[in-house]
């Protein structure tokens, strides 16, 4: 539009020039130089195109804004450094129980899965044969008690009358021989009927903790023991329950380190979190239990137990999880939001705002807290870091900046922004 409003005028400006030139021929007449026609003419032309250039320049270019980027200070604080431990719970103890004599297996006398009682009966065989094997052990060693009755009555027989010389010395000394066989016989047949009386007795199966028991391995009517300890089932005590970890030389080291009489010494590290497989943490802290004499060889790591209360009975044998050790403390750590550290190709860097200007820093990342990074390089305390719009920006560029609002603001407009 401001180009043909400038070409209209350039061309009525011409025309203006050229009527003045026209009135001046008619008042002064004809005798009026062709030479002053020409340089009308020319002036005309000029006019002309002095205002077609001044309406073909173009208007200057308007510089863009600044980008515009939320910042954050760096925050100090002191904080805690945890070592992270993956591993696999077990029972306080875990009982084997197994059949100790051969025989048919009567009745299962638990619920699988439930709480058993120490002394509670689990399982039942059949009791028949052994009772006729007790049976016949306490007639055997009636038998043998006989036998050395009769020996004792020729000994005490023989005695007198070997010093009458009714009898000969020989005799006599039979006679002894035959009383201590019969009394050795008398204490075998006893130990043959104790015997008897515990195998007896292995054939009611009880629980020797109290605990978890699992589920059984063998069903009434199968015939155990035979040849070998038949595995029934197991019974666990699991509060408190054991948390074993292995620990790689490199972390034990820097646990020895921070405290050096714990070597040898009685585990005294306490306040130790479970995180489980659906990520809560167990509601009991934990304790550090028999750390293993020496390293595995193969796998290079030491086993550790970590020892955890179980009241409820939430936690169960075999279940994995992540044990949280705390190992140091950092004091005055500079943490930034993870989201303001661009990393790229193991290299960190980060926008630092002075100003309006940015300048991208290098830095030494540490570990994660929560949603933040501890910096141990490269800031400073009191520096401003982009934390939105890493992206629009370049070194040395001037930002406008704006406050980074915390973490409920950000959601809750995000999820206003969701619901337009």
């Amino acid at each position: 539009m401001t180009h043909r409003i400038d070409g209209e005028h350039a061309i009525t400006m011409a025309w203006l020039v050229l009527f003045v030139h026209r009135g001046y021929r008619s008042a002064e007449g004809k005798d009026v130089r062709m030479g002053a026609d020409r340089g009308v003419g020319l002036i005309v032309a000029v006019v002309a195109a002095a205002a077609l250039t001044s309406a073909c320049e173009k208007p200057a270019a308007v510089a863009p804004p600044p980008s515009e980027v939320y910042v954050t200070d760096v925050i100090q604080k002191d904080v805690p450094v945890y070592l992270e431990l993956v591993g696999q719970t077990q029972g306080f103890q875990d009982v084997d129980i197994r059949a100790r004599v051969e025989g048919f297996l009567e009745t299962v006398n638990f619920r699988e899965g439930s709480f058993v009682r120490k002394g509670e009966p689990l399982y039942q065989i059949d009791r028949k044969p052994l009772e006729a094997m007790l049976a016949a052990a306490r007639a055997d060693q009636e038998t043998a008690r006989a036998r050395l009755e009769k020996a004792n009555n020729d000994v005490a027989r023989y005695t007198p009358l070997v010093a009458k010389q009714a009898v000969s010395q020989r005799e006599l000394d039979d006679a002894v021989a035959m009383q201590k066989a019969a009394r050795s016989q008398l204490e075998a047949a006893a130990a043959t009927v104790d015997k008897a009386t515990l195998d007896l007795g292995y054939t009611r199966i009880t629980s020797p903790i109290d605990g978890l028991v699992g589920t059984t391995q063998v069903k009434p009517g199968n015939l155990v023991g035979r040849g070998e300890s038949t595995l029934l089932t197991t019974v666990s005590q699991i509060d408190p329950i054991i948390f074993r970890v292995g620990v790689t030389e490199a972390d034990y080291l820097r646990i020895i380190k921070r405290d050096p009489g714990r070597a040898g010494a009685a585990p005294r590290t306490s306040g130790i979190e479970l995180t489980l497989a659906d990520g809560t943490v167990h509601p009991k802290t934990g304790r550090l239990g028999p750390v293993e004499r020496a390293v595995n060889a193969s796998t290079g790591t030491l086993g550790v137990q970590i020892l955890f209360s179980n009241p409820d009975s939430v936690l169960r044998p075999g279940q994995y999880g992540r044990a949280r050790v705390l190992i140091d403390t950092k004091a005055g750590a500079l943490l930034v939001p993870q989201r303001a550290v661009q990393e790229l190709q193991s290299r960190y860097n980060v926008a630092v705002v002075s100003g309006d200007k940015v300048a991208f820093r290098s830095v030494k990342v540490g570990p994660r807290v929560d949603t933040l990074w501890v910096i141990e390089d490269g800031l400073e305390p009191g520096d401003k870091v982009v934390a939105e719009g890493l992206q629009a920006i370049r070194d040395g560029m001037t930002v406008r900046t704006k406050p980074m609002p915390p973490p409920s603001a950000t959601r809750t407009g995000e999820l206003a922004s969701d619901a337009r």
